[in-house]
């Protein structure tokens, strides 16, 4: 026997609901998306690129269940799907490279920059600014210092002459830190060594120079988190 009405009931609820980004947001993806539909020669799609990039964003704005935001298109959801992807990469293809945004910074005057890592969620970012970089994502059990060095940070910052201020975690990533320090972290204790008034103090500045970074993550890690950004 064939069933022609949901399970739930004889018809299926639909609803409006807004989208919090800006015209400009939503053209610039736009763009991306008809851009790559030229390049690869597609002549035919069941949206255009506006109404593409709007269910995209909603997907990855109110993390909406691909199923129901699809249904309520009237597209399968592995056509979304397939959206969200294409559009995640050619954001991606976007993001700027890390020795382009060191030099850039260089040449503007910059000396030093500052680095860090966390757990941040993918979705509902609420941060506000200009980020000049960011690694790609890592799963969880990678560590700060294991993300930094597969990104050859120090090589990177030596190159354009630029030092980083880091937390602890990234003790020991300065592969030269007697005769070219690049990397600028504070002081452990240990069992044999309690530190000194003196270390305690730049552990304190570096700390309160480093703040902006912890503001930041709080701010990003609200409400979840997942993938490593480094």
């Amino acid at each position: 026997m064939t069933k022609t009405k949901p399970a739930e009931g004889p018809q299926e609820a639909v609803y409006q609901v807004r989208l919090p980004v800006s015209r400009r947001t939503i053209d610039l993806i736009a763009g991306l998306i008809r851009a790559r539909r030229k390049q690869v020669g597609t002549r035919w799609r069941k949206a255009v690129p506006g109404l593409q990039a709007v269910l995209v964003l909603a997907h990855l704005r109110h993390d909406q269940r691909l199923a129901d935001l699809a249904g309520g298109n009237d597209i399968a959801a592995s056509t979304l799907r397939s959206w969200v992807l294409e559009v995640i990469g050619l954001l991606s293809a976007r993001a700027p490279r890390l020795d382009r945004a060191l030099k850039k910074i260089a040449s503007k005057g910059g000396v030093v920059v500052l680095l860090d890592g966390s757990l941040i969620r993918t979705r509902r970012r609420t941060e506000k600014g200009n980020l000049i970089w960011i690694s790609s994502a890592k799963p969880g059990r990678s560590s700060e210092i294991t993300t930094a060095r597969h990104n050859k940070l120090t090589r990177h910052l030596r190159e354009v002459g630029l030092g980083a201020l880091a937390d602890l975690g990234f003790v020991g990533l300065d592969d030269d830190p007697d005769d070219n320090p690049v990397v600028i972290t504070g002081r452990k204790a240990t069992r044999n060594h309690q530190l000194t008034t003196a270390e305690k103090e730049a552990n304190r500045l570096l700390s309160r120079e480093r703040a902006t970074c912890e503001h930041g993550f709080a701010n990003l890690i609200r409400g979840g988190s997942s993938p490593r950004f480094g």
